[in-house]
């Protein structure tokens, strides 16, 4: 069946992602270690829990972030830190605008409330490629590579499974999409993911 849904990951498929860029800045703030801040606020099962929707809302999120990072860390700063660590790439941006002028897409990022929250202030590039279809894993109360979240996002949008396309940069997140039906892409490269999306007929 020929494509017409098209899901991006966001971190390291649109957007650089630079975690020990974040791990410096949050050091520097609050004085403890790069490698303690890793363990305790991203390593640990408070994260993977806030991308499944617990805490539900931005504030809840936030409130979780300040326990674990143990320093007030205002919504500002969480922000202005969270987007000092990405860098928008334009070609990828352009491959989606794209696609965009045929098909329909949306985004798909594990990320909890708080980013949901926060999106377009985070990543302000985005906002006029997905408008209201720009989307963290908490909104739906599991996270990739959960089957369902991929049949759910189909399902908001009216398309099926076999007529949508997965783009993410990780291998399990991409088996999540296949074993729900999608056709799924495990981004590396800008050149390599053009030539792919050229080989659907999703480009010219």
């Amino acid at each position: 069946m020929q494509i017409s849904f098209v899901i991006f990951d966001m971190d390291n498929v649109l957007y650089d992602y630079d975690h020990p860029k974040r791990l410096t800045a949050l050091s520097k703030m609050t004085g403890r270690s790069k490698e303690d801040i890793d363990r305790t606020v991203f390593a640990g099962p408070e994260e993977n829990t806030a991308e499944e929707g617990t805490p539900n809302t931005a504030e809840g999120y936030l409130a979780q972030y300040q326990r674990l990072l143990e320093y007030p860390i205002s919504r500002e700063t969480w922000v202005d830190i969270r987007r000092d660590m990405m860098t928008e790439w334009p070609d990828m941006l352009a491959h989606v605008e794209a696609i965009k002028q045929s098909h329909e897409v949306a985004l798909l990022t594990n990320n909890g409330m708080m980013l949901q929250d926060a999106l377009y202030e985070i990543a302000p590039a985005l906002e006029p490629i997905f408008g209201d279809r720009g989307h963290a894993s908490a909104e739906f109360g599991t996270r990739k590579p959960d089957p369902n979240i991929y049949l759910t996002l189909c399902e908001k949008y009216g398309f099926k499974p076999e007529e949508s396309l997965f783009v993410d940069d990780r291998l399990d997140n991409v088996e999540g999409a296949r074993e729900a039906g999608l056709t799924a892409y495990q981004f590396t490269t800008e050149p390599a993911f053009a030539s792919y999306i050229r080989t659907l007929g999703l480009i010219d």
